[in-house]
């Protein structure tokens, strides 16, 4: 065994074993939850790992095109509202129907009169009437639509199909949006294309806030459907009440008082329904985790991706072979994009709600990029590991200052004005946290944990 796999199964050993910790020392429901999120993060991590890791292509989006997943998750599962459709789904279509019709006017336009020098004013003539006939349309149904049932709905709804078939839409919306924003911005240099992309994120969600009748805006969506069962359901279930009461037995007949016994069986049942269902999560999450690895492992070792490691090290000797820098660029830019938007749909699908004002650059963007970099650029299980390691540092890092606060300072008055202080600060101890752990694996392992695979072929 070489020191890169001995390397991987530590890394791996201790993240199992922190969860085993928490599972212990806090509860098992709050390690699953943390176990779950871990993977929809692994899963972003990987995908900005096929772009910057495979071709160096800096994306700072990413929290656009989780929302584009998210708001695939309504779109796909919620069901629709017929009222709203009735009263303005005819001009919506309408609208979508011109806004083609004037796309389409505009790239014929541009080759007709590709030499002819007022060719702009005419291209530029075309987009506005195009635009005013769209909104004589646009603007009526949405405040028809909007004003349906404001309170609960006032939207057109989704197609209240399976919520796991948003997975699969989640992908193709990123994917769609990367192919736009990458056939504009990646023929520019990477610091433009990280404004270009860190641009249409903030439209992206600005949209998703302000346009009510696509997602309820800031009202949020609630109620999405699962495809796991609900909790409620399996505590009326008898084999699982049956389930519960078999692995319990030894503690359950150590109790004389039948009533005592009722009682305690009902909060085990409640709490195992809890369990149960991160537990379905985690088996969904982790398939797909696993399905998106086994993918990117093949296409990182095939000749494609060994001409897109050699494109990110040189592009000019990659160009001067003749291949593609840009299309290139602009496949494993749209792969990658793909990958974050399925992330962004599972993570909605475990949350059950979408609330357009939580994609936070943050949140979504800057700790995403922190997991490649700890876990190693351009290794994909690297990035996977990255993905556990902040986030749950993430989680964790409160609860954490929390206990060593109250450990340092427990000879101090519980009054005491700096005891205070620091339990005060125990939120901001999560940036000082991740700031310090970055910058030691800046220093120590530039690299990442673990570090790109070298092959020679």
């Amino acid at each position: 065994m070489n020191k890169a796999n001995r390397n991987e199964i530590l890394a791996i050993g201790v993240m199992v074993l922190l969860f085993l910790l928490v599972g212990f020392g806090q509860s098992w429901s709050l390690s699953l939850s943390i176990l779950n999120m871990c993977i929809i993060s692994a899963v972003m991590a990987l995908g900005i790992n096929i772009q910057w890791g495979y071709a160096g292509i800096f994306n700072v989006g990413i929290m656009g095109f989780t929302a584009l997943g998210g708001l695939a998750a309504v779109l796909v599962s919620y069901s629709p509202v017929h009222e709203a459709w009735k009263v303005g789904g005819l001009g919506m279509i309408i609208s979508l129907f011109l806004l083609i019709l004037t796309i389409v006017a505009v790239y014929f336009l541009n080759r007709i009169f590709n030499k002819n020098k007022y060719k702009y004013w005419i291209i530029a003539l075309a987009v506005i009437i195009g635009l005013l006939l769209i909104n004589a349309f646009y603007r009526p149904a949405v405040i028809a639509i909007e004003n349906v049932n404001p309170a609960v709905t006032g939207f057109l709804g989704g197609l209240g199909l399976p919520i796991i078939f948003s997975w699969i839409v989640g992908g193709i919306f990123a994917a769609a949006v990367a192919f736009v924003i990458g056939k504009v911005a990646l023929g520019l240099r990477s610091d433009y294309l990280a404004i270009a992309t860190l641009g249409i994120s903030e439209i992206i969600i600005a949209v998703l806030k302000h346009e009510d009748w696509l997602s309820r805006g800031v009202k949020n969506v609630i109620g999405l459907k699962r495809p796991v069962p609900y909790e409620i359901d399996l505590q009326k279930t008898d084999w699982f009440i049956s389930l519960v009461t078999y692995i319990n037995s030894s503690k359950l007949s150590a109790i004389s008082d039948s009533l005592e016994s009722e009682k305690i069986l009902n909060q085990l049942v409640i709490d195992s329904s809890t369990i149960f269902v991160k537990l379905c999560y985690m088996i969904l999450f982790t398939l797909v985790l696993l399905f998106i690895l086994y993918l990117a492992n093949k296409a990182q070792i095939s000749p494609w991706g060994r001409m897109m490691r050699a494109i990110r090290d040189n592009e000019v000797s990659a160009n001067a072979m003749g291949k593609d820098v840009v299309k290139r660029h602009l496949q494993v830019f749209v792969i990658g994009s793909a990958v974050v938007g399925i992330a962004g749909a599972m993570m909605i699908t475990q949350n059950g709600l979408f609330t357009p004002s939580s994609f936070l650059p943050l949140r979504y963007t800057f700790l995403i990029w922190v997991m490649v970099i700890v876990g190693g650029s351009g290794n994909n299980l690297g990035s996977i590991l990255g993905g556990f390691i902040i986030w749950f540092t993430w989680i964790e890092a409160a609860p954490a200052s929390q206990f060593l606060i109250e450990l340092f300072t427990s000879g101090l008055d519980e009054n005491n004005n700096f005891k205070l202080h620091l339990m005060d600060s125990v939120p901001y101890f999560r940036y000082l946290i991740m700031g310090t752990v970055l910058l030691l694996i800046l220093r120590y392992r530039p690299k990442g944990i673990l570090p790109e695979k070298v092959r020679h072929s």
